[in-house]
């Protein structure tokens, strides 16, 4: 998971982004740890990869890591490596993605997935430059520039006590957050073609397409909840379907839109959490039989905890952070209305 390369760019020239980019530039210059923020699709990836090697680390490793791809278990051992016989299958020594990233950058994608062990072990190695392997007696030292990102509410994370306040002071000597795709004029365009002038050149045609105005007007008026992400994929599957008609400009009939996702005004808020739901009905009809009362905030209850934890990838601590509470209230209260499904004294 390291590369080297020439910096990658973000593609765009609406103002909101280029002023991202003349900040990034900036902070790449500075041997301190960032944080990028972003909703999903916006480009974190290719921000930290730009940190990167418009940093005089640019000839050293760039190692990257989805916090949120590994279970708790096995995250210490990626993060710092281990020692032979640190646990069972541990044959020989491995090296870690610290300890891979002497030198150069290691990013941290997802780091709202972080257990506060694992912040609190990063938190070392990022105030001190040192670290234990898994079965390690003693420290390794490394010189490692950190970026981490992420979508979530660090800062109300840290409220909630599912983050900790000194890792957020550490990583957030720069705080980068990208603008999505709905809030950048001009782009959408700019970048369906650019897209779209990609997949024609993959598929052999000799011609780039053109999007009809019919089509760029569907484009400009769509939200975009995935961003660019979501663009490339409209803009490339576009061109697939037109490839071979008759069609000089590729049509509204090409274009494949999910507008069930979110409306215009229903648009994720900048920190990636979800917005509450819609008001339901009040509840159940009154007067209450004896019970009723009890069962229907035990249903609710539950549902709301289990919604959280499917938005959360079933992550508790992240779970209890997107419902207000603390990670110990948050599985009590699970562990209550479980309990309840089958019937409560």
């Amino acid at each position: 998971m390291t590369s080297q390369g020439q910096a990658p760019d973000l593609l765009g020239q609406s103002e909101s982004l280029l002023a991202v980019k003349e900040r990034l530039s900036q902070a790449a210059r500075v041997d301190r740890p960032v944080l990028i923020l972003g909703q999903r699709g916006t480009g974190k990836e290719l921000a930290a990869a730009r940190l990167h090697f418009l940093s005089r680390r640019w000839q050293g490793p760039y190692v990257t890591l989805n916090c949120a791809a590994l279970a708790p278990g096995l995250l210490d051992a990626e993060l710092f490596g281990h020692e032979a016989g640190a646990f069972t299958g541990a044959a020989r020594r491995r090296r870690g993605r610290f300890e891979a990233a002497d030198g150069g950058t290691l990013f941290l994608d997802e780091i709202s997935h972080l257990s506060l062990g694992a912040q609190a072990r990063i938190l070392r190695v990022v105030e001190y430059g040192g670290f234990q392997p898994v079965g390690g007696t003693s420290e390794r030292a490394v010189d490692v520039r950190v970026i981490a990102a992420t979508n979530a509410d660090l800062r109300r994370m840290c409220r909630l006590g599912s983050f900790l306040p000194d890792l957020w002071d550490r990583l957030s000597f720069e705080v980068l957050t990208l603008p999505p795709l709905r809030d950048r004029p001009g782009d959408v365009s700019f970048l369906a073609h650019f897209f779209a002038a990609r997949m024609a050149q993959e598929l052999g045609l000799s011609l780039a397409p053109v999007f009809s105005q019919e089509a760029l007007a569907l484009l400009d008026g769509y939200p975009w909840p995935g961003n660019v992400r979501e663009l490339k994929n409209v803009a490339e599957r576009a061109v697939y379907r037109w490839a071979g008609t008759a069609s000089g400009t590729v049509g509204p009939e090409f274009l494949r839109l999910d507008t069930g996702v979110y409306l215009p005004e229903e648009a994720p808020p900048p920190d990636g959490l979800p917005r509450p739901e819609a008001a339901g009905p009040a509840g159940p009809r009154l007067p209450l039989a004896p019970g009723q009362f009890d069962e229907f905030l035990r249903r609710e209850g539950l549902g709301l905890i289990e919604r959280s934890l499917r938005e959360a990838g079933h992550n508790q601590v992240q779970a209890a952070a997107l419902l207000g509470l603390s990670y110990h209230r948050f599985r009590s209260l699970r562990r209550k209305f479980s309990t309840c499904a089958s019937g409560c004294p």
